[in-house]
Protein backbone atom coordinates (compact mmCIF):
# COMPACT_ATOMS: atom_id res chain seq x y z
CA UNK A 1 0.00 0.00 0.00
CA UNK A 2 1.49 3.75 -0.72
CA UNK A 3 0.52 5.92 1.61
CA UNK A 4 -0.79 9.08 -0.16
CA UNK A 5 1.06 12.02 2.20
CA UNK A 6 2.00 14.21 -0.71
CA UNK A 7 1.45 17.88 -0.40
CA UNK A 8 -1.54 19.83 -2.18
CA UNK A 9 0.53 20.51 -5.68
CA UNK A 10 1.15 16.67 -6.44
CA UNK A 11 -2.79 16.38 -6.08
CA UNK A 12 -3.67 19.21 -8.45
CA UNK A 13 -1.11 17.62 -10.89
CA UNK A 14 -1.94 14.67 -10.68
CA UNK A 15 -5.94 15.50 -10.80
CA UNK A 16 -4.82 17.66 -14.24
CA UNK A 17 -2.58 14.92 -15.66
CA UNK A 18 -5.53 12.28 -14.99
CA UNK A 19 -8.41 14.49 -16.40
CA UNK A 20 -6.62 15.32 -19.23
CA UNK A 21 -5.70 11.74 -20.40
CA UNK A 22 -7.85 11.57 -23.41
CA UNK A 23 -5.38 9.58 -25.26
CA UNK A 24 -3.17 7.99 -22.78
CA UNK A 25 -6.49 5.75 -21.94
CA UNK A 26 -6.73 4.78 -25.81
CA UNK A 27 -4.45 1.60 -25.12
CA UNK A 28 -3.58 -0.37 -21.95
CA UNK A 29 -0.47 0.19 -23.09
CA UNK A 30 -0.15 3.54 -22.68
CA UNK A 31 -2.04 3.78 -19.70
CA UNK A 32 0.19 1.27 -17.67
CA UNK A 33 3.00 3.51 -19.51
CA UNK A 34 1.65 6.87 -17.98
CA UNK A 35 1.15 4.85 -14.17
CA UNK A 36 4.98 4.13 -14.46
CA UNK A 37 5.53 7.57 -14.87
CA UNK A 38 4.12 9.28 -12.07
CA UNK A 39 5.11 5.77 -9.88
CA UNK A 40 1.57 5.17 -9.28
CA UNK A 41 2.09 1.45 -8.32
CA UNK A 42 -0.18 -0.61 -10.44
CA UNK A 43 -2.25 0.47 -13.12
CA UNK A 44 -5.91 0.14 -12.58
CA UNK A 45 -8.64 -1.29 -14.83
CA UNK A 46 -8.40 0.51 -17.91
CA UNK A 47 -12.42 0.43 -18.30
CA UNK A 48 -12.71 1.63 -14.60
CA UNK A 49 -10.38 4.32 -15.45
CA UNK A 50 -12.07 5.56 -18.65
CA UNK A 51 -14.95 5.81 -16.17
CA UNK A 52 -13.45 7.44 -13.38
CA UNK A 53 -12.50 10.07 -15.77
CA UNK A 54 -15.24 10.82 -17.53
CA UNK A 55 -17.02 10.59 -13.95
CA UNK A 56 -14.72 13.46 -12.85
CA UNK A 57 -14.69 15.78 -15.64
CA UNK A 58 -18.69 15.74 -15.60
CA UNK A 59 -18.49 16.85 -11.83
CA UNK A 60 -16.26 19.72 -12.86
CA UNK A 61 -18.35 20.70 -15.66
CA UNK A 62 -21.46 20.83 -13.11
CA UNK A 63 -23.36 17.64 -14.01
CA UNK A 64 -26.17 17.38 -11.67
CA UNK A 65 -26.91 13.54 -12.31
CA UNK A 66 -24.79 11.41 -9.73
CA UNK A 67 -21.20 10.55 -10.71
CA UNK A 68 -19.65 6.96 -9.63
CA UNK A 69 -16.25 6.80 -9.87
CA UNK A 70 -14.96 3.73 -8.51
CA UNK A 71 -11.98 3.28 -7.18
CA UNK A 72 -9.57 1.20 -4.12
CA UNK A 73 -9.05 4.13 -1.65
CA UNK A 74 -7.69 3.04 2.23
CA UNK A 75 -7.62 5.54 5.33
CA UNK A 76 -4.55 4.26 7.41
CA UNK A 77 -3.73 5.57 10.60
CA UNK A 78 0.22 6.87 10.47
CA UNK A 79 1.49 8.15 13.82
CA UNK A 80 -2.02 8.35 14.73
CA UNK A 81 -3.18 10.64 11.97
CA UNK A 82 -5.46 9.49 9.43
CA UNK A 83 -4.16 9.09 6.00
CA UNK A 84 -5.02 8.45 2.59
CA UNK A 85 -3.99 5.45 0.68
CA UNK A 86 -4.08 3.72 -2.23
CA UNK A 87 -2.74 0.29 -3.86
CA UNK A 88 -2.84 1.18 -6.93
CA UNK A 89 -3.21 4.22 -10.02
CA UNK A 90 -6.88 5.51 -10.05
CA UNK A 91 -6.90 4.92 -5.84
CA UNK A 92 -4.10 7.56 -5.76
CA UNK A 93 -6.09 9.83 -8.39
CA UNK A 94 -9.47 9.24 -6.50
CA UNK A 95 -7.24 9.77 -2.95
CA UNK A 96 -6.18 13.46 -4.25
CA UNK A 97 -9.66 14.73 -5.84
CA UNK A 98 -11.15 13.73 -2.18
CA UNK A 99 -7.89 15.68 -0.32
CA UNK A 100 -8.64 18.83 -2.60
CA UNK A 101 -12.53 18.46 -2.10
CA UNK A 102 -11.86 18.47 1.41
CA UNK A 103 -9.35 21.36 0.99
CA UNK A 104 -12.38 23.32 -0.74
CA UNK A 105 -9.94 23.11 -4.02
CA UNK A 106 -12.35 21.36 -6.26
CA UNK A 107 -14.25 24.18 -7.60
CA UNK A 108 -11.31 25.40 -8.88
CA UNK A 109 -10.60 22.62 -11.22
CA UNK A 110 -12.15 23.68 -14.80
CA UNK A 111 -12.69 22.42 -18.41
CA UNK A 112 -11.68 24.81 -21.02
CA UNK A 113 -14.86 25.95 -22.91
CA UNK A 114 -12.69 26.67 -26.34
CA UNK A 115 -14.96 23.20 -28.47
CA UNK A 116 -11.66 22.43 -29.73
CA UNK A 117 -9.88 22.21 -26.53
CA UNK A 118 -12.15 21.58 -23.14
CA UNK A 119 -9.11 20.42 -21.22
CA UNK A 120 -9.17 20.49 -17.41
CA UNK A 121 -7.11 23.27 -15.60
CA UNK A 122 -6.94 24.67 -12.06
CA UNK A 123 -8.34 28.45 -11.30
CA UNK A 124 -5.06 29.77 -9.34
CA UNK A 125 -6.50 33.33 -9.70
CA UNK A 126 -7.72 35.17 -6.72
CA UNK A 127 -11.41 35.59 -7.27
CA UNK A 128 -11.91 32.34 -9.41
CA UNK A 129 -13.01 34.16 -12.06
CA UNK A 130 -10.44 32.32 -14.92
CA UNK A 131 -12.19 31.05 -17.59
CA UNK A 132 -9.57 30.00 -20.70
CA UNK A 133 -7.08 27.15 -19.80
CA UNK A 134 -4.64 29.53 -21.58
CA UNK A 135 -5.64 33.05 -22.06
CA UNK A 136 -2.64 33.21 -24.99
CA UNK A 137 -4.13 30.28 -27.14
CA UNK A 138 -7.97 29.63 -26.53
CA UNK A 139 -8.56 32.85 -24.56
CA UNK A 140 -6.87 34.81 -27.46
CA UNK A 141 -8.68 32.81 -30.30
CA UNK A 142 -12.06 33.03 -28.37
CA UNK A 143 -11.91 37.17 -28.11
CA UNK A 144 -10.63 37.25 -31.61
CA UNK A 145 -13.02 35.14 -33.00
CA UNK A 146 -15.71 37.49 -30.98
CA UNK A 147 -14.24 41.04 -32.28
CA UNK A 148 -14.05 39.43 -35.43
CA UNK A 149 -18.30 38.55 -35.75
CA UNK A 150 -18.82 42.24 -33.96
CA UNK A 151 -16.82 43.73 -36.42
CA UNK A 152 -18.51 42.06 -39.19
CA UNK A 153 -22.30 42.98 -38.04
CA UNK A 154 -21.19 46.49 -37.22
CA UNK A 155 -20.09 46.95 -40.71
CA UNK A 156 -23.01 45.24 -42.05
CA UNK A 157 -24.89 47.49 -40.31
CA UNK A 158 -22.99 50.48 -41.97
CA UNK A 159 -23.37 49.28 -45.47
CA UNK A 160 -27.55 48.99 -44.95
CA UNK A 161 -27.56 52.75 -43.93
Amino acid sequence: MTGLTVGWDHDVELLLDFLNTRHVLDSEASWRAWVTERGLGRSSEIAQARAARAALRSSIEGSSGPQTAAGVVHVELTDGVPVLSSSDALGAVLAASARLAVLGSWERFKICPADDCLRAFFDRSRNRSRTWCSMQVCGNREKARTFRKRTRAQNSALATV
